[in-house]
This record gives C-alpha cells, sequence and structure tokens, in this order.
C-alpha cells in the first residue's frame, strides 16, 4: 500500500487531507512523491516562519541535540532561560510558562485569570469572556473558550464557566461583564479560523480599558497572529494596548511544537510551585530552534512583511472574481466567487497550495518568502479566481 492508503488504514480519521504527499521542501518549495513542485502559501498553518528546512534553525536544533535534548523542568535548561529572557525584554511582559502547543498555552492563560481572580475577587469570580467567532484550542477548555458552535456540538457538556461576546460590539462586552463574574478577556487580534478578521482597533482599546477599569486580566491570543506574521512581532502592537497576558505557539517554534504564556505585571506571580507544569515544556532543543526564529524577527523582516502583505492586498483587491480581501501582515483571507474548495484544489493542480478559512482561501506564506515566488503564486491565484 502507497502512504495515502496507509494513512487511512492507520491514522485516526480526523483529518480531510489534500491528495498530496510531501517529502522535502526548501524556503518557500516543497515537492511531492512525484517530484512536482508547488509554492507553499499554508506556511504549516503559520509554523514554519522561514519556510521548509531553514538552515539557520536547523543547525540551531542539531547543535542543541547532540548536547541535551531534554531535561525535564525539575532542572535548570539555559535555552529555556534565553528565550524567555528575550521574549520578555520584547514585549515588556515579566515571566513565561512553556508548553507544547497554542492550546495548551491558552489552558495555562485561563488558569491564570481564574487565579488570579480568585485571590483578589473570590472563586466566584471564574468566568472567561471571548469574542463570536474565535477560536482558541481543541482541548475540553479552549473549546468551550471558543466561540463557534460548530466546534462545540460533538463535545458535549463542555465546562462551564465561557462566555462569547459579540465581536466588534463593546456594548455587549459590557453586557455581559455586568451579568457576569469574569475573571480574563481572551481576544485574537485577527480572527484566524473565523475568516480572517482583524478586530477593530477602537474595539480592542475599549477591551483594554474595561479590563483595567474592571481589574480584569486581559488577554491576548498571538498563536497564529504573533511572531512577526501581522508585521509587528505581535499582533497586539498593532493596537497600542499591552495585555496582562500573551500566549503564543505555532511560528515561535518554527516547525517544532512550543508554546508558551507570557505573564505581565499583574499576572507574574500568580503560579506557584505544584500548580501547573509541563513535561516537555521548555524543551531545548525547541527552544534553541525558537531562540532562533525570534532572533531573526526584527525590524529588517518585519518591514518585509508589510510590503508584501500591501503587494498581494493591492494585486488581489478588485481583481476579477475576488470580493475581498481581509487580514493584516501576511494572515490574509480571500472572499472569492467561487466556492473556495475549488479555488484550493485549481491553485494546488497549478503549482500553489493554499488553505481554507471558513469559507475563504487562506494565506500564510514564509514571512521572508521570495518576492518572485509570492507574485508568481498570486498570478496563480488570480488567474484561478478570474475563470
Amino acid at each position: 500500500m502507497n502512504i495515502q492508503e496507509l494513512d487511512r488504514q492507520y491514522i485516526a480519521g480526523t483529518y480531510a487531507r489534500f491528495p498530496l504527499q510531501l517529502v522535502k521542501g526548501k524556503g518557500s518549495l516543497v515537492w511531492d512523491e512525484t517530484g512536482r513542485e508547488y509554492i507553499d502559501l499554508g506556511g504549516g498553518i503559520a509554523v514554519n516562519t522561514f519556510g521548509f528546512a531553514d538552515d539557520a534553525w536547523a543547525e540551531a536544533i542539531s547543535a542543541q541535540a547532540q548536547i541535551l535534548q531534554h531535561t525535564s523542568n525539575l532542572y535548570y535548561s539555559a535555552p529555556c532561560v534565553r528565550l524567555a529572557e528575550q521574549l520578555c525584554l520584547r514585549t515588556g511582559m515579566k515571566k513565561v510558562f512553556f508548553s507544547n502547543s497554542g492550546a495548551e498555552a491558552n489552558e495555562c492563560a485561563i488558569k491564570v485569570a481564574r487565579q488570579y481572580a480568585a485571590q483578589k475577587k473570590g472563586p466566584e469570580h471564574h468566568g472567561i469572556l471571548t469574542l463570536s467567532g474565535s477560536f482558541h484550542g481543541r482541548t475540553l477548555a479552549t473549546l468551550a473558550a471558543t466561540g463557534q458552535e460548530v466546534f462545540h456540538r460533538h463535545f458535549q457538556p463542555l465546562p462551564e464557566g465561557f462566555v462569547s461576546a459579540r465581536t466588534n460590539d463593546l456594548e455587549d462586552v459590557k453586557r455581559l461583564l455586568a451579568k457576569y463574574k469574569v475573571a480574563g478577556i481572551l481576544f485574537e487580534a485577527v480572527q484566524g479560523e473565523g475568516g480572517v478578521n482583524p478586530l477593530d482597533p477602537e474595539f480592542v482599546r475599549g477591551l483594554a480599558d474595561l479590563a483595567a477599569q474592571q481589574d480584569i486580566l486581559l488577554m491576548a491570543d498571538e498563536v497564529q497572529i504573533g511572531n512577526g506574521r501581522s508585521g509587528a512581532l505581535y499582533g497586539y502592537m498593532n493596537y497600542g494596548v499591552q495585555p496582562d497576558v500573551v500566549t503564543t505557539a505555532k511560528g515561535l517554534g518554527g516547525g517544532l511544537p512550543i508554546g508558551a504564556t507570557l505573564l505581565g505585571e499583574k499576572a507574574q506571580d500568580v503560579l506557584g510551585p505544584g500548580m501547573h507544569g509541563s513535561t516537555f515544556g521548555g524543551n531545548p532543543v525547541c527552544c534553541a530552534g525558537a531562540l532562533n526564529i525570534l532572533s531573526r524577527i526584527d525590524e529588517t523582516l518585519l518591514a518585509g512583511v508589510r510590503e508584501r502583505s500591501g503587494y498581494i492586498m493591492d494585486a488581489l483587491t478588485g481583481a476579477p472574481g475576488i470580493r475581498s480581501v481581509t487580514g493584516m501582515g501576511l494572515m490574509l483571507g480571500i472572499e472569492t466567487e467561487k466556492d473556495s474548495g475549488q479555488v484550493i484544489s485549481a491553485c494546488m493542480d497549478r503549482g500553489v497550495l493554499v488553505i481554507r478559512a471558513k469559507e475563504k482561501v487562506r494565506l500564510l506564506p514564509a514571512l521572508n518568502i521570495p518576492t518572485d515566488l509570492l507574485k508568481k503564486a498570486v498570478d496563480i491565484i488570480k488567474g484561478v479566481c478570474a475563470e
């Protein structure tokens, strides 16, 4: 049997995979088992920050793997500490908890918010307010936090204590804050799985004001939009607010699993020994890779992200067969007149890999995708949509 047949026999059927086996990649190019080449605009769902098999990243993780691949958190480890230091220096946050994924980072944030509120106001103040259209993970708690019923239906009953306000409706947020005893507000600057929709700046600033006024932790979910993808280091930085908690994962590791929960001044001492933990959190090899990624997300790279974003927006907005382009930086959603599935399949047939977000075509290319490859891919997308 071939790989696709073996997959169907031995892998749990949770993924509607594309009929494509990828075998190797370099930068923004990837090849299938027949040797056919594709331009990748999916980025492993915003993970491959510098594309496939990035030399500097691969060298960093290889060097660490040959020295010390794992310690557990019973001992100190330099890559873990150095990464936490850099995350705090780059964001103004105070402390970091490391885990393995975005869902775990958000689980930690929920725990921190509830413990903070319990210490300050009492354990009845345990509610977590999120937004309609949000997505925060696939554990039971982060599913409950996700503001989309489609993700809830198979796993009832979900944990209680979560409520979603209408996105960009500050009055609805105020109504729910008055009704529920809320410990934290969790938001994505750009709702990725919800359709690649940026939040309104005035709304985000309003969330920050309400959180400060009521001593509620403001928590930014930067799992997908973070680590340079927005054109700033983290998406919330485009809004002029300072969260109390920031969660991130995906692009931080560049291809290895890592999650991070960054704690600001209010939240930095909420967790004590034994209150939370992770066997693989802060793994030296993952942290070495993340350190390499983070060190290269500088203003030159971010300016390139903004430039590439502007090119894509200008090229696709108003083009035949395209209704709208939404998003920020290199996290963009294309509303097409054709069914998005048809567009994705046609692009694949022509050598461009794109993915879906709701009914939109989603673009998440490497932050350093070469201009010639990007232009070639955009031309193919335009041609498919115009047919």
